[in-house]
């Protein structure tokens, strides 16, 4: 690789992060409208939402509908908002003055899960668990 190369192939690589960092840096908050597609509304009007397959599992729980929801993630496009992956702990409810974070929770065998659905376990339902922290086990 000459130097030309090297300074060309640094600077689209700067040009990227400046890119990529200014794509992950957004916050979007307002009324959850659970469904298929979820839609926020926010004072600026609808934000459809989307997300990987846990987040999209989220979005879609029916216990939240009508929630102060608040998620981070990346305008993809006029109206869209792309939030980032689940793993990335980054949908919240506010409730009572209060930032909780959303989790599920299995009652029989004392499992957390970040997305709906049945107990790794047990198989029972998971109940919807907000709060503040999840540092221990209840």
């Amino acid at each position: 690789m000459n130097r030309r190369q090297l300074l060309a192939f640094l600077g689209s690589a700067a040009v990227s992060a400046r890119v990529w960092a200014a794509e992950t840096a957004a916050t979007v908050r307002g009324k959850l409208a659970t469904g298929s597609p979820a839609r926020l509304v926010t004072a600026a009007g609808p934000v459809e939402l989307t997300g990987d397959t846990p987040s999209l599992l989220v979005l879609g729980d029916a216990r939240l509908n009508g929630v102060e929801f608040e998620a981070n993630g990346a305008m993809a496009e006029p109206g869209k908002f792309r939030v980032d992956p689940i793993h990335k702990r980054n949908m919240f409810v506010h409730k009572d003055g209060k930032r909780l974070m959303i989790s599920y929770w299995c009652s029989v065998c004392s499992i957390r899960t970040w997305q709906p659905g049945s107990c790794l376990c047990c198989q029972d339902e998971t109940e919807l668990d907000l709060g503040e922290s999840f540092e221990t086990v209840k």
